[in-house]
């Protein structure tokens, strides 16, 4: 599928303010601007709502914009569903012309687009990711369900940069891979434990 380039308009599941609940940024004042549209088909997604970009309204460029300076952010989150698989170059453009900061939040499954001040890269296995992803990556984040997911996740921070912060992050639903996470962990000191605040908070 080709990267979709809707002109001054992207399809949107939600837009909402909140705060960061994972990684280096945890707990940060963040503007949520959720993509619709994913075609890598992680079993454990909890934003399948996102998936079929066809089912979400198309808005304006221009409102998304006003609507992360009216909420007054730290940051502005741009995440998905899988949201490389539009061109984010506009929207990013005009977040930054606000003085805005633009965060990422991808699989990096497609080319990617934009401008941004963090990238978080959470590559999948089911679908694998685009190679123009990995000079561009703040942190590294890998879901584990089990050992499969552990050498995927040497695979990738092999191909970033060594300054890039690197997490593991238990499967939810799985509970022996939160052991699984903790003790390579703690064997292997260059990854941190990556723990979804905003699950145990009960918010966004």
């Amino acid at each position: 599928m080709d990267k979709v380039n809707c002109l001054n308009h992207l399809p949107i599941v939600e837009t909402f303010h909140s705060v960061q609940g994972e990684g280096s940024w945890m707990g940060t004042n963040a503007f949520f601007i959720r993509l619709a549209g994913c075609d890598v088909g992680c079993p454990w997604c909890d934003t399948k709502i996102s998936w079929n970009m066809k089912r979400h309204p198309e808005i304006a460029i221009a409102d998304l914009v006003d609507e992360a300076v009216n909420a007054k952010p730290a940051i502005v989150v741009i995440t998905g569903g899988e949201p490389l698989m539009h061109d984010l170059q506009e929207l990013t453009q005009q977040l930054k012309s606000q003085n805005l900061q633009v965060h990422l939040e991808t699989s990096g499954a497609y080319p990617f687009s934009g401008y941004f001040d963090w990238v978080t890269f959470s590559p999948k296995q089911f679908k694998h990711p685009h190679s123009s992803i990995y000079e561009q990556v703040s942190e590294l984040k890998i879901v584990v369900k089990d050992e499969s997911d552990l050498i995927w996740a040497e695979q990738n921070a092999a191909k970033v940069s060594p300054k890039v912060v690197k997490y593991l992050q238990a499967e939810w639903e799985t509970a022996s891979s939160k052991d699984l996470v903790l003790q390579y962990v703690l064997s292997h000191p260059d990854w941190r434990v990556s723990i979804q605040t905003h699950k145990l908070l009960g918010v966004r």
